[in-house]
């Protein structure tokens, strides 16, 4: 194969950058180095750029970021392949007969006609593969946020879940309720700060189940609140350069003049 050739099929291309891979394992003394271990915190890192790049809109970084986990995964496959336990075709069709055997409706006699449903029978066959818990494929090492949104999830694909959304807001202020209530304490009383935390964690675990209630996604609501108060702290840093003062030197009434002027750009 010529890898310098770039009008190729989708699965020409493919096989183009595992025969790259192949070059590079064999002759970069960086790429002969690497290992399952020494990749994954990479990995965690392109795909967290990818993550960035959808939420900026930016299509050519999500192609970029793309083709990056792509190549992320050939790594995989081409170090399991030299400790032969697994390769590239293992993977493919590996995936491929999972999603044949969780889709039953379309490859099979099953009914399916919601995405609810859908998610359901995807939980259900899970049980069937030998899965102990429904929850067992949510990953340890996720984020708290999006762990606990994967959580709620899964207990609603087999019917362990809120009626209505007005519940779900009810349980919502309850859980405040016992947050603040831990901070009610008498003169010279400390709080309690493992408690504290405890019904701090369950208001926020409330909270994203009342998201997922109303369709809002608590990971890209909260990040774009980043963004956003990045933007403005920013541009509080920049108007007092140019006023020649520090921070640290200004009051908050000075401060805050320029973080409602952020807001208004």
């Amino acid at each position: 194969m010529n890898i310098f050739e770039t009008q190729y099929t989708a699965a020409n291309a493919f096989d183009r950058l595992l025969h790259i891979m192949n070059d590079l394992r064999a002759q970069c003394p960086w790429d002969k180095k690497q290992t399952l271990e020494t990749l994954r915190h990479l990995t965690i890192e392109e795909t967290y750029e990818l993550s960035d790049a959808i939420l900026e809109g930016d299509m050519q970084e999500v192609k970029k970021e793309l083709g990056d986990l792509m190549l992320h995964l050939a790594f995989y496959a081409k170090i399991g392949s030299e400790t032969n336990d697994f390769n590239m075709t293992d993977v493919a069709n590996g995936i491929c007969e999972k999603l044949i055997n969780r889709h039953p409706h379309i490859y099979s006699d099953a009914v399916a006609e919601t995405e609810e449903q859908v998610k359901q029978n995807w939980e259900q066959i899970k049980l069937k593969e030998g899965n102990k818990s429904v929850l067992s494929g949510v990953p340890k090492s996720l984020p708290a946020l999006i762990k606990a949104s994967r959580i709620q999830e899964k207990a609603r694909g087999v019917g362990f879940d809120w009626d209505k959304k007005e519940d779900v807001w009810l349980k919502v202020e309850e859980e405040l309720a016992e947050f603040k209530a831990e901070f009610n304490t008498v003169a010279n009383e400390a709080v309690d700060k493992e408690k504290a935390e405890a019904e701090f964690g369950d208001l926020l675990f409330s909270l994203i189940n009342y998201a997922r209630f109303i369709d809002i996604n608590p990971e890209d609501a909260l990040e774009k609140t980043n963004k956003k108060f990045i933007k403005r702290f920013q541009y509080l840093e920049a108007k007092a350069i140019e006023k020649g003062k520090l921070l640290q030197d200004m009051s908050l009434a000075e401060m805050d003049v320029f973080w409602n002027e952020a807001k208004r750009v």
